[in-house]
């Protein structure tokens, strides 16, 4: 497929990547309608981690990856917030101030893992669907 210089291709997600997607969206509505913004990081992760585990859904949280820089492989460099299926990074904020920065964060952590499918979800925002970006490498 050819392509122009402003449009980059991406092989399309897979059924599991879409559904897994649909549910951290799902997840991030649902806890921001019971419990609202202005919480800490800490609790939004902690609701986050326990509504993948009721969806049966695995996950590591607060993930140590190493960075690998031409020859010297630095461990524990990288710390996601979480990783859902080995799949999806989830890099979750509570900021009432968005920060370009936290869209390159992810990015980066894409680039430097080998994964596809990234979300950054801020949940100090009074409509969710502001808090939610997604991101494909």
């Amino acid at each position: 497929m050819a392509q122009s210089n402003t449009e980059i291709y991406h092989e399309p997600l897979s059924d599991w990547e879409k559904w897994l997607a649909q549910q951290i969206v799902n997840i991030a509505y649902t806890i921001h309608k019971q419990l609202g913004p202005g919480l800490l990081e800490s609790v939004y992760e902690k609701c986050f981690c326990y509504e993948l585990s009721k969806r049966g859904i695995a996950f590591q949280r607060q993930c140590a990856s190493p960075i690998k820089y031409d020859e010297l492989v630095i461990d524990g460099a990288l710390r996601i917030d979480i990783l859902v299926e080995n799949l999806i990074i989830i890099e979750l904020k509570a900021q009432e101030h968005y920060h370009p920065v936290w869209e390159a964060q992810l990015l980066s952590y894409l680039k430097l893992t080998g994964k596809r499918l990234g979300y950054l979800i801020n949940f100090h925002v009074p409509l969710m669907k502001d808090g939610i970006k997604r991101r494909i490498h």
